[in-house]
């Protein structure tokens, strides 16, 4: 037992619980991922107090005593309580020990000991406690040498990994996920028990596993989880379209690139340049139809045509069976898989002022984030290649500025709408409608005529008299 100079009277959350021990004479400890936190050094501002006793109880003395114009909540049947402090959120739960049964992650619960509650924890490095009481504050209490793996950077369960990993299979994603978020390793047979009880994940709802995902793709290298998910056999249960990337075929002597080696490496440059979440979903999918639009052209090589559009189309069903929103942020991923080629194309290709505006036009908001995954899909390890992609593909960001700035493109609308050309023609819906809305939007993107309602108003008249159509 160690006493810990970072857990310090000093800070008030701290000092308060400190006196509510004092105070109601129960034995109370920090644990989990707060004390982990504190010693490693990052903030945290979840803090977990378990009690030898009433944790329900302990919780209202302290909102008694230091937030009487604040609000428990009691969940009774978890027997545990939650406060919004002042800096952070504060958690009670009387120490406890678990049961489980084979075809349910929930455990049965019943009054245990401190040491009964550390053994519960998932990883050694989660199951420290710090003591809150007079005679002891500050004192480590580490039964498992949580702090030895600490130190070691690693994780390892502090009972047998099989029992832990078959009683709750979410651990073994929280296990990946802690490895990526920490920069942590996964001790062998911890590891090897993943793998063994990968199956077990079947048991486990997908909001919690997509919750996990989340947490590995903020991380600050999201290619350690997948990786990680790829190795343990999780990620074939899991997102089966991103395991179906791996490897590579080689016919008449011509190979493709490992496109799952190629996206873990794509998903970290973007990590470097965006926090934003759904962002990096689209990252990381944003080559996931290249398995089902693999084929091989004798004379040509491999080839993914269409793989945008068909991944594009795959989002949606991954979202929904991860239960991930179907609302805004798929939309955006869609749209962003499927786009995700096209400044490429046009740096390839050859840029025109009218390829140009149609793509400010279909990406709009999502320009800038479009050019972020672009920078991110360049992994060819030859300098000079490089370098000539991201000089090409900055020279089409430089020209989409000059664009936008002389014609007005971003979030651009029809400067004509549908009701004024039933309105001018005293038309209803109509076919005819549709094909001067076109042609004027095709007129505009192509320079023919000015974005502006002036020039567009007087097209709509000729291509009305040019459809027998009237003005009033």
């Amino acid at each position: 037992m160690t006493d810990f100079p970072v857990f310090s009277l000093d800070e008030p959350a701290i000092a308060q619980l400190a006196e509510v021990a004092k105070q109601t004479n129960l034995e109370a400890y920090l644990v989990g991922g707060f004390v982990r936190d504190k010693i490693l050094g990052r903030e945290s501002k979840d803090i977990d107090v378990v009690v030898i006793g009433d944790g329900i109880e302990f919780a209202q003395q302290f909102q008694k005593r230091f937030y009487p114009d604040r609000e428990v909540a009691v969940f009774k049947n978890f027997g545990t309580a939650m406060l919004k402090a002042k800096d952070c959120e504060v958690e009670f739960v009387g120490a406890r020990k678990e049961s489980y049964s084979r075809d349910s992650r929930k455990p049965t619960v019943s009054p245990g000991t401190l040491r009964e509650d550390q053994e519960r924890r998932d990883f050694t490095v989660n199951a420290l406690g710090i003591s809150l009481n007079p005679e002891n504050f500050g004192q480590l209490i580490d039964p498992f040498d949580g702090l030895k793996d600490m130190e070691a950077k690693v994780l390892r369960t502090p009972l047998n990994p099989d029992i832990t990993f078959d009683d709750d299979p979410l651990r073994m994603i929280r296990a990946i996920r802690f490895s990526a978020q920490l920069g942590f390793s996964i001790h062998p047979e911890t590891f090897e028990a993943i793998r063994k009880f990968k199956d077990r994940i079947k048991i486990v709802s997908a909001e919690r596993i997509a919750e996990e995902l989340n947490k590995i793709m903020l991380s600050p290298k999201p290619s350690i989880g997948w990786m990680h998910l790829h190795k343990s056999g999780l990620l074939k249960l899991i997102l089966p379209e991103l395991e179906a990337m791996k490897g590579v075929e080689v016919v008449q002597g011509k190979a493709h690139k490992d496109n799952f080696l190629h996206t873990l490496q794509v998903i970290d440059q973007g990590a470097e340049e965006t926090n934003e979440l759904w962002l990096r979903w689209a990252i990381l999918l944003h080559d996931i139809g290249k398995p089902p639009c693999k084929r091989f052209i004798p004379g040509e090589g491999w080839t993914f045509h269409g793989h945008e559009d068909k991944g594009s189309r795959m989002v949606s069903r991954i979202f929904s069976r991860l239960k991930m929103p179907l609302n805004e942020k798929l939309r955006y991923v869609e749209k962003l898989v499927a786009m995700h080629h096209r400044p490429k194309s046009l740096a390839e290709d050859g840029v025109t002022d009218s390829a140009i505006r149609r793509l400010i036009v279909d990406a709009g908001d999502e320009l800038d984030d479009l050019f972020i995954l672009c920078r991110a899909d360049m992994t060819t390890k030859h300098p000079d290649k490089l370098a000539k992609y991201r000089r090409n593909l900055e020279r089409v960001r430089e020209l989409m500025r000059e664009v936008e700035e002389r014609d007005a493109l971003r979030n651009w609308q029809p400067p004509v709408s549908g009701e004024d050309i039933m309105a001018y023609f005293g038309i209803g819906p109509s076919r005819q409608v549709g094909q001067i809305k076109v042609a004027i939007r095709e007129a505009i993107l192509d320079g023919n005529i000015p974005n502006s309602r002036e020039a567009a108003m007087q097209l709509m008249q000729e291509l009305g008299a040019s459809l027998g159509l009237e003005g009033k």
